[in-house]
């Protein structure tokens, strides 16, 4: 029973032994070995390795990228009036044992970078209006006219302007990591949110809408005259036509007519009798009616068919 006692402690010493003796590195991290203090090795292989039990101490750093969340922050611009700008940045741990000894953990990195990335773009901000930065106001034209994109949609200032700050900023913040050594490479700074105070949003959304109806007024006035233009070229078009209508229509009378005549003509021509006879025939039709009462002499050319015929 004695020698089973030892054989347990002895397993169970040897399994704290390993354990201690033996470290896994995953493929997301690098480690620092130090010893009493010292830093012994650095290891970014992932894998299994060993190293000396209780005496070496392992110390575990991310080695992708991370991201800072900055706190939201009251940034006055050129003008002093405050915007509120709400940040985060991204870094790399390039350095881990230099990383170690300036920042020590990620949540010092966050905070001492948190700091840095507001200071320095509240300088950056500092040099600019709250339009250039929050994007707020329509770009215009040297008339002062609103300029729109393909779509009719105003193009707003501050697009570029923002993209200039963030670009100043990330290399402001690189700059000052740099000096301090943290033994990280910064490699984004972002701006997720500025915006107007609680104490100016009313009169700013009171000036963006009446900038928007006066864009919207503009356009319905273009459009208007547009219309008009459309229709009075319309017009014209109908009355040309209408014109060329009536002529050419006149001109075709005038020639059915003239051909009607030069027919009744030719008729005439071939048989000035008959032809006297059936215009009487057609005059007796359309003058003389049932309910009628004409007195006319017996001599009278009208009714020369329709007396007795003269024998020749």
């Amino acid at each position: 029973m004695r020698k089973l006692v030892v054989l347990i402690i002895l397993v169970v010493a040897s399994l704290i032994v390993l354990r201690q003796a033996l470290y896994i590195v995953d493929e997301t991290e690098q480690v620092i070995i130090t010893r009493f203090g010292e830093v012994k090795s650095v290891v970014t292989t992932p894998g299994l390795n060993a190293k000396i039990p209780f005496i070496d101490l392992v110390t575990k750093f991310d080695k992708r990228i991370l991201r800072i969340d900055a706190p939201p922050a009251a940034l006055p611009d050129k003008e002093k009036q405050n915007l509120i700008i709400d940040s985060y940045a991204r870094y790399k741990i390039v350095d881990p044992v230099q990383f170690r000894k300036t920042l020590q953990t990620e949540n010092n990195a966050r905070s001492r970078l948190g700091d840095i990335v507001t200071s320095t773009l509240r300088d950056r901000v500092a040099l600019r209006d709250r339009f250039e930065i929050v994007g707020a106001e329509p770009t215009k034209d040297d008339s002062g006219n609103p300029i729109v994109d393909d779509e009719g949609l105003p193009v707003v200032e501050g697009r570029e302007t923002r993209s200039a700050i963030l670009a100043e900023v990330l290399d402001g913040v690189r700059k000052r990591v740099g000096e301090q050594n943290f033994g990280i490479e910064i490699t984004d700074v972002r701006i997720k949110r500025a915006d107007f105070p609680d104490s100016v949003t009313a009169s700013i959304f009171t000036r963006m809408r009446a900038e928007r109806n006066r864009i919207a007024t503009r356009f319905r006035a273009e459009g208007e005259e547009e219309d008009l233009k459309i229709r009075a070229v319309a017009n014209k078009d109908k009355d040309i036509i209408l014109a060329e209508a009536d002529q050419k229509g006149n001109q075709v009378r005038g020639e059915g007519e003239a051909k009607a005549i030069s027919i009744l003509a030719e008729a005439l021509n071939k048989d000035p009798d008959f032809f006297s006879f059936q215009r009487s025939m057609e005059a007796y039709q359309n003058v003389i009616s049932g309910q009628d009462t004409i007195v006319f002499s017996s001599d009278a050319p009208l009714f020369q068919f329709l007396g007795t015929p003269k024998s020749k």
